[in-house]
């Protein structure tokens, strides 16, 4: 594993220019060349053939059948570390050559090798020989077999899906058997077939089933050489996981046995008592008397908006919030036996008991109100604020609009709502989207078409809130629902509560910004009915542990913001002296989304612009990585860019005007990126900034009167100098997506594009290219588009000044290459020479 380094910090590193707006091909792949494809070819089917010779010696040392027409042999094919696998062409699925799975892994030497295990039958054994032997001859299959470094028959580590760690050694382990089949085969007869092998070997299962599009998961206990006579014995062995302990093993235990996990827990906890960073729970109260909860939440941080009322959780809905931002997953901290770091303490404010407690119109006062106790109670504590409450689209036009309680959490967030300048704390807040319900699930059949009617919820919609959805990676149902129930969406895809913008207009700020996890739904196809599991949802703390009951569970939007709150104070607490501007940035910088959520949303392949767009407005950016977010390592590093601009000023005439730009030359590495000529490297640059709303109704028809001002980023393309991009961007600048004098960019190199990123107050985008392109791609431009303060003169707010962050990164991702020391030398060496003297560049970090 590479070594995790900090953050790096430029400072002062923009240059301001004179403002005034004009009216007005991706990265080839990374193969390896081979000198002789004859030789290549021969040396590849030497190890084709010696693979299918231990194959059958296996089988006879199995005592079997030797291998018929419904076998054959599991290969390992490997390309060559720091290139690229072609795995398309591997298979052939009507000859039933199958790719079991395909992943990457560290060489030992930091260099990525992309392997894919392959099934092929007995009769199809000429499959591949068929392709070295063209390969010989012509260039016909070079782009296939010219990426493979080695061909060798595949060990269980091969399938081993999980962390290797955990793949068992004798001891036996319950585990997932992933088979394969095609949709036009009977399911059921496949797991007979299986279950009766299971039963010849004496290995014990479990009478359950979970089924996705060409897969099937069933469970198994088992040792590594169980494991091992599994896949020589089955043709449909795709991959094998360890089985994770289901919610409902917790939640289930007797009073005592609970405590007891409890019990342990708590010896293990590692709080850090100097901390000042804490999640502030705005919610329904908590019950700070468990026993997990009391050494993060203390009476004196414990408040309630109405004085009348007390502090406590009735609803059950705040104390189940508080597990999570406790602990993320708690299910994880249980099980394991090793010490529990926490690096955060708890606040909490009572908003109310029950979503109908107050008019509608006061929610926005509510909140400031809640938020006002917790800052006098402890004025310097940096804050994770945590609101998973939000009205039905029943009680609002759900169509990004801001409301009264979105514009006031926008005031909140960017200080907007204080007098004094000298008084404004800005602050990092994370919402909840709201949730697709069940009974809207089965009243539209489908779980896509659910998510995209339901509209992200107030007050969700606030441009400087960080709004959280939901996706899951939970899919396990109780062994006596199996057959009955399955789950909704397969791992990974978007969770069937979450909600969406897509209903919007596209004017209106991709919403959610990130997703966490939000649990799973199952169904049961032959009543069509659909039901909540704990199983399919997070484990977490009871309100009622005072009565014996410890563990509860939570789902939906409010577990994935409760753990969003967690991951956003984990990174205030490493890099306290960070903005929350930067915070927010750094988190979507971080996130991706997985190849479910892609699968789910995108209806063109390759995806287009429109595909990004469903996909941006479903699963936001997609899932944060804490790890990315507090490090970069020597061939992904972060850049970060604090700053602030004059977007406009007065002109003598009295007009309001354009007043600046800036342009930051980022310090890319040149000879190294040069040296690496075309192999592939990937650019992303997070712009992050808080708008001020603007006062009153009449201005919240149209997103330029609603927000103060924007801002926008552009990147130099590698053909244009430093003058030529200058004059592109003035050109480019436009009130409107859709000016029909607008200036396209080189578009091509960019993931989700302008038209899609271009909206609400923080803006993210993916480059992907050469090396040596990116080596002229340095300068970041960051001009502004107008707003309130330009239009509404009558405020005199043409002067103010915006703050933003701004991140870059750089990762070559399958090359063993430092650009880290490389890129701080560089910072180190400017600074040194502006200053003369010498000035950290890493950001204050704090372990």
């Amino acid at each position: 594993m590479k070594p995790e380094l900090s953050n790096l910090y430029i400072n002062q590193s923009s240059q301001t220019v004179n403002y005034t707006p004009i009216v007005s091909n991706g990265g080839k792949g990374n193969y390896p060349v081979r000198t002789s494809r004859r030789s290549h070819a021969e040396r590849l089917e030497e190890s084709l053939t010696k693979a299918w010779e231990e194959a059958e010696k296996q089988q006879e040392t199995l005592g079997a059948v030797s291998v018929s027409s419904q076998h054959g042999v599991y290969l390992e094919i490997k390309g060559q570390a720091g290139y690229d696998l072609i795995t398309k062409s591997l298979e052939n699925t009507t000859q039933k050559v199958r790719i079991c799975n395909i992943k990457s892994e560290d060489d030992g030497e930091e260099q990525k090798v992309v392997s894919s295990t392959v099934f092929v039958p007995e009769n199809k054994r000429d499959f591949f020989v068929k392709k070295l032997n063209k390969y010989k001859e012509t260039e016909t299959e070079e782009k296939v077999i010219g990426t493979i470094e080695s061909i060798n028959l595949a060990m269980v580590d091969a399938l081993w899906m999980s962390d290797k760690n955990e793949l068992p050694n004798n001891t036996p382990k319950w585990c997932e058997v992933w088979l394969m089949f095609d949709m036009k085969e009977v399911v059921d007869t496949i797991i007979g077939e299986f279950f009766q092998i299971c039963d010849e070997r004496q290995i014990q299962h479990k009478n359950q089933k979970i089924v996705f599009p060409e897969r099937v998961v069933l469970g198994v206990r088992a040792n590594k050489q169980q494991l091992s006579e599994l896949q020589w014995l089955s043709s449909r062995i795709a991959e094998f996981r360890i089985m994770v302990t289901p919610t409902s093993f917790f939640e289930e235990l007797s009073e005592l046995d609970q405590r007891d996990f409890v019990k342990d827990l708590v010896e293990r906890l590692d709080i850090s008592e100097q901390s000042n960073t804490s999640v502030c729970l705005l919610d329904t109260g908590v019950n700070n008397g468990h026993d997990l909860l009391a050494p993060l939440l203390t009476d004196e941080n414990m408040h309630a908006v109405d004085p009348s009322k007390d502090v406590y959780d009735i609803a059950n809905h705040g104390t189940r919030m508080a597990g999570i931002a406790s602990y993320f997953t708690l299910e994880d901290k249980l099980e394991n036996t090793t010490p529990v770091v926490v690096n955060h303490f708890l606040e909490s404010v009572k908003l109310f008991d029950r979503s109908d407690d107050n008019q509608r119109e006061l929610y926005g006062y509510v909140t400031e109100s809640a938020i006002s106790l917790a800052e006098i109670q402890n004025p310097e504590t940096n804050r994770a604020f945590c609101m998973a409450i939000t009205a039905p689209t029943n009680t609002h036009k759900g169509d990004g609009r801001p409301s009264s309680w979105s514009g006031a959490i926008d005031s909140i967030i960017s200080g907007a709502n204080v007098i004094e300048e000298t008084d404004i704390i800005r602050k990092l807040m994370f919402i909840s989207a709201g949730n697709t319900s069940v009974t809207e699930i089965s009243e539209s059949g489908d779980v896509k078409t659910a998510v995209i009617n339901h509209a992200i919820e107030d007050p969700a919609q606030a441009w400087n809130a960080i709004t959280v959805g939901a996706y899951t990676v939970k899919y396990q149902i109780p062994e006596e629902l199996i057959g009955t129930y399955h789950p909704v969406v397969e791992p990974g895809c978007f969770s069937p509560f979450t909600s969406s913008s897509l209903t919007w207009s596209i004017k209106w700020p991709v919403k959610p910004d990130i997703v966490l996890e939000g649990g799973n739904l199952a169904y049961d196809e032959n009543s069509n009915f659909y039901t909540e599991l704990p199983d399919l949802q997070l484990l977490t703390t009871s309100k009622d542990a005072a009565t014996g009951k410890s563990f509860d569970t939570l789902s939906m939007t409010s577990s994935a913001t409760a753990q969003a709150a967690w991951m956003g104070a984990n990174i205030l607490h490493h890099y306290p002296e960070l903005w929350p501007e930067t915070i927010r940035a750094l988190m979507i910088h971080s996130a991706e989304w997985t190849d479910a959520m892609k699968n789910a949303c995108f209806e063109n392949n390759p995806p287009k612009r429109m595909d990004y767009r469903n996909l941006l407005r479903t699963c936001g950016y997609g899932v944060p990585n804490l790890s990315k977010a507090l490090w970069s390592v020597s061939n992904r590093v972060n850049l970060i860019i604090e700053d602030e601009i004059q977007p406009f000023y007065k002109k003598a005439s009295g007009s309001i005007t354009s007043k600046e730009m800036h342009i930051h030359n980022i310090p890319w590495p040149d000879d190294v990126l040069l040296s690496l000529e075309d192999k592939n490297v990937k650019m992303r640059v997070t712009l992050s900034y808080f708008i001020e709303p603007g006062p009153g109704e009449v201005g919240w028809k149209d997103k330029y009167r609603y927000p103060s001002c924007g801002l926008q980023f552009d990147v130099n393309n590698s053909t244009e100098d430093q003058d030529n991009f200058l004059k592109r961007i003035n050109k480019a600048m436009r009130d409107d997506e859709q000016d029909k004098g607008e200036v396209k960019n080189d578009s091509s190199r960019w993931v989700i594009g302008a038209y899609n990123r271009n909206v609400g107050s923080v803006h993210s985008d993916i480059w992907e290219g050469t090396a040596s392109e990116l080596s002229q791609s340095n300068h970041i431009a960051v001009y502004p588009i107008t707003g309130w303060w330009k239009l509404r003169t009558n405020l005199k707010k043409y002067n103010s000044k915006i703050r933003y962050s701004l991140i870059v990164s750089i990762e070559a991702p399958e090359t063993e290459v430092d650009l880290y020391s490389v890129i701080k030398n560089k910072i180190e060496s400017k600074v040194s020479v502006e200053n003369r003297t010498t000035v950290s560049t890493e950001v204050t970090y704090r372990k």
